[in-house]
């Protein structure tokens, strides 16, 4: 069962079944030329919040290797934000440490329900990865589902090609399942990982 805060601002609302700790275990299944990547990894998930109209988000994740691998390797760490898609307004900060310029009404569920579409919430996902790369996700909430696909892609000068992105969360009985689709070195937009996470 999952249990949903109720110190939430309005707007975090249709976010909410993500908060929380989430680990388990996910495999790799990537063919790129003639190299293929796979092996099961270990992935750690975790959504919060101060307050703001956002979730903060952090993932982690180890390849775990083909049975009998020895100790699991460093993949990933990720950092981030998601929110839903509004307009700015005078009475949000910024840019940059710029304060509000008019004071703020708080959000009411009547302003959070204009929001909607007829396929759902419209989200927006800012993600930033250990090896520099930077991720702009837009999409979509409805229910215990999130569809995102990249907007912008930002990489190092020196960083291996990847170029776009989309991903799928779900709650299935109580698990966070996750797909994630790239589209990198020199491959189209195709399946590369997946995983099935557990509340902790």
């Amino acid at each position: 069962m999952i249990e949903l805060p109720t110190d939430l601002p309005a707007e975090l609302a249709p976010l909410s079944w993500l908060l929380g700790v989430w680990e388990g275990t996910g495999v790799i299944e990537y063919t790129a030329g003639d190299r293929r990547f796979q092996g099961e990894f270990s992935h750690r998930v975790s959504f919060s919040h101060d307050g703001g109209p956002f979730l903060n988000y952090a993932a982690t994740a180890s390849f775990l290797g083909l049975e009998g691998d020895e100790a699991p390797i460093a993949l990933l760490a990720e950092t981030g934000f998601w929110r839903l898609t509004r307009p700015h307004t005078d009475a949000d900060p910024g840019p940059a440490l710029l304060p509000p310029s008019a004071t703020a009404a708080p959000r009411t569920v009547h302003d959070v329900e204009a929001l909607r579409t007829p396929d759902g919430f419209p989200i927006e996902a800012s993600i930033a990865h250990s090896d520099g790369t930077l991720e702009l996700y837009l999409g979509r909430i409805a229910g215990p589902r999130v569809d995102i696909a990249t907007d912008a892609v930002v990489r190092m000068a020196g960083a291996k090609d990847y170029s776009a992105a989309s991903r799928m969360y779900g709650l299935v009985d109580g698990h966070l399942l996750w797909a994630w689709d790239i589209t990198a070195l020199g491959e189209p937009l195709k399946s590369h990982a997946s995983a099935r996470l557990a509340k902790v």
